[in-house]
């Protein structure tokens, strides 16, 4: 009886809260957005420097690549400045986008200092650093069968135990020009100075070739790649917290970085 009473007490209650409006529009002043030079540069031994140059936009402004012309850009080393034209082109190697370009290649040992200069007609000014990184080599790469007969792989690598060191792992499928089916990033903080190893799921059939790359990358790269991925998982969840990118460079969004890597070839038999 108390509970059917009760009852009879809220549903007047409830039916007043139903017939309130409980939505009100409410105008927020956003200031005026200020765009921003975006970079994006991977330096390359033995490869043409290439850079990736635009403007950003708004979040509410349509979507589209704002290329910045008007900048002259300089990849400095040992003195040296190194001058990028603006030659918009996409690598028929890489699959990449390039706004300028040199024909000069990068000719640089571990342990050297690259720097980059953007200035453009506006004022502004990208700066940046790179410490070209030796490639730490795979050792092994092993695949074994279930009995559905498909294949986990298995790559082995030599963590260096007297440095911090970082890591990109990728796999692909048939040709670099697709989607990797596997990509993340992590460092040694629990595997320093050990043998590490990289396993999969039970994905490969025999016959698949898959191509394997692990970047060794600075942890100015690590940390821009971990912020990007944050920054996507949150871009339109009402439930996650707003992430910021982590820029390599000043004055600017972006990275500026060296790739050094090792990459093997396999064929799943």
């Amino acid at each position: 009886m108390k509970l059917k009473t009760l009852s009879y007490l809220f549903i007047p209650l409830l039916l007043l809260l139903a017939s309130c409006d409980l939505e009100k529009d409410i105008e927020v002043n956003l200031p005026e957005y200020e765009p921003q030079l975006v970079v994006e540069c991977y330096l390359q031994p033995g490869k043409p420097f290439r850079l990736t140059l635009m403007e950003s936009s708004g979040y509410f402004e349509t979507p589209q690549p704002a290329l910045v012309s008007d900048a002259d850009v300089y990849i400095t080393h040992n003195g040296r400045r190194i001058k990028l034209s603006y030659k918009p082109m996409l690598s028929k190697t890489s699959n990449l986008f390039h706004t300028h370009s040199s024909t000069e290649k990068m000719q640089g040992k571990p342990g050297d200092i690259f720097g980059l200069e953007i200035t453009d007609k506006k004022g502004r000014k990208v700066t940046g650093f790179t410490t070209i990184l030796p490639a730490v080599p795979i050792d092994t790469i092993e695949w074994k069968f279930n009995e559905k007969n498909k294949a986990y792989l298995l790559t082995t690598f030599q963590d260096n135990a007297a440095t911090k060191d970082f890591y990109r792992y990728v796999t692909h499928r048939d040709s670099l020009h697709t989607d990797p089916e596997r990509a993340f990033v992590t460092s040694d903080n629990l595997t320093n100075g050990k043998r590490t190893s990289f396993g999969s799921a039970y994905d490969y059939e025999r016959g698949d070739t898959l191509l394997i790359t692990l970047y060794h990358i600075e942890k100015q790269y690590y940390d821009f790649l971990s912020s990007t991925a944050d920054a996507k998982n949150a871009n339109g969840n009402p439930f996650a917290q707003p992430s910021s990118i982590k820029s390599s460079v000043q004055g600017g969004i972006g990275i500026f970085t060296n790739l050094a890597y090792d990459r093997r070839k396999v064929i799943i038999e």
